[in-house]
């Protein structure tokens, strides 16, 4: 089995395989790839941890939403943080239409900042849009939760009102991204982070040898 920690840079799709885009198994060698696949998925413009592997146990280990394996995202957005706005997120908010709830969270605000101190975490084609008012409230964040819907991060500090502009997983599992590695650039997991997963893994099957034949 072969475990990859990849280092994911944006603009590119978490899949195995895409007719017209770049997908982050082209970042890897083509006799490399026979049987990869990310380990659940990261945005397109969202960059950071993703684990790749051959081994479809991790998916059940880090994804199910009974395993509650914490992800942390640091990001940048714009907008007011407020101490009301912050127990919102950890409380849990609506993140759909359907009004379904978020999941108890973790915020921790990182540093209060104006629009103008981000301009180089604000996507390029925003950029003149929000630098309208280069004074404005922004900050950085981190949120750490224990699930994974689509645009999830987003969705949530959307619902407090502010707008996420850069995105950045930085832990899944217990397993944090090397920061040595850079954006596109992958290395395989070492001794201590295989011991995380091994033991996430585990803790799986025993779960599934406990249960009668005809729930599993």
């Amino acid at each position: 089995m072969r475990y990859y920690m990849l280092n994911k840079p944006p603009c590119c799709l978490s899949a195995v395989r895409d007719g017209r885009d770049r997908t982050v198994l082209d970042l890897f060698p083509e006799e490399e790839r026979e049987g990869l696949h990310p380990v659940g998925r990261l945005d397109r413009d969202t960059r950071g941890l993703l684990l790749i592997t051959d081994d479809g146990m991790v998916d059940q280990a880090l994804l199910l939403p009974e395993r509650h394996a914490v992800k942390k995202y640091v990001f940048y957005a714009i907008g007011e943080m407020t101490d009301g706005k912050a127990k919102k997120l950890e409380e849990g908010v609506v993140i759909s239409e359907n009004g379904v709830v978020s999941r108890p969270a973790v915020f921790t605000l990182l540093e209060r900042m104006t629009v103008k101190d981000i301009e180089d975490y604000i996507p390029e084609a925003r950029r003149s849009r929000y630098l309208k008012n280069p004074d404005g409230p922004a900050f950085r964040g981190q949120l750490e939760i224990c699930e994974g819907r689509k645009h999830q991060v987003k969705l949530m500090m959307r619902a407090v009102g502010t707008r996420v502009t850069y995105l950045k997983r930085t832990e899944i599992g217990g397993i944090k991204l090397d920061e040595r590695l850079a954006e596109g650039e992958y290395r395989r997991l070492n001794a201590e982070e295989m011991k995380l997963l091994i033991g996430l893994e585990n803790e799986i099957r025993r779960k599934k040898l406990s249960l009668p034949a005809e729930c599993q």
